[in-house]
């Protein structure tokens, strides 16, 4: 059976208790750099072989993607749109504390169907999550190998709550299903 790896960019360049979901920017260049080498290493010891290096178009997951391939010869980037983050509508940019609190409480309420500021629902997030893992499927079984995402912590979720828990919808008390820090990734099957 073949793997999904995950790997989360690096500490982007932003303040800390800012939402910036789709909010474009680059990341850290040494934690990318430590980053890269940390998965380019544990790569070569446990898989080895080539591999489709699927990323997030924004600038802090394509940074990283280059800088892996950059290390190891067998990553080829490819630009995934559908690995993109949440987009947060009018809280991107927007420090957490001075969000509505009855916002934020809405979306609690109601975390499958409420769009954050106006932007996207988690079921649409899902819905392209569960298609980017369908595509990888069909290219992990056409080439017998697994695909690796440089993505963010919400693509990481949902696909982590799609491998575990299938289509159920997610109540905010589950939310998140496993925490995956800056640069670090995990793996899943790829069934």
């Amino acid at each position: 059976m073949s793997a999904l790896w995950l790997q989360r960019h690096a500490q982007p360049l932003i303040a800390r208790g800012i939402c910036y979901g789709r909010t474009d920017m680059a990341a850290d260049d040494k934690a990318t750099a430590a980053a890269a080498q940390a998965m380019a290493a544990a790569w070569r010891a446990e898989v080895a072989a080539p591999v489709m290096l699927w990323h997030s178009p924004l600038q802090r997951c394509e940074q990283l993607a280059h800088a892996a391939s950059a290390l190891e010869a067998n990553f080829t980037p490819y630009q995934a749109p559908d690995l993109a983050e949440m987009d947060f509508g009018t809280w991107e940019g927007v420090r957490w504390d001075d969000i509505d609190r009855a916002q934020i409480n809405a979306w609690a309420a109601d975390l499958w169907n409420y769009a954050p500021g106006g932007g996207e629902t988690l079921a649409q997030m899902m819905a392209r999550v569960a298609a980017a893992m369908q595509a990888a499927r069909a290219w992990a079984a056409a080439t017998q190998q697994p695909v690796l995402w440089i993505t963010h912590a919400g693509v990481i979720q949902c696909a982590h709550w799609l491998a575990t828990r299938g289509d159920r919808q997610p109540q905010a008390k589950e939310w998140p299903s496993v925490k995956v820090g800056y640069g670090e990734w995990i793996r899943l099957p790829l069934r």
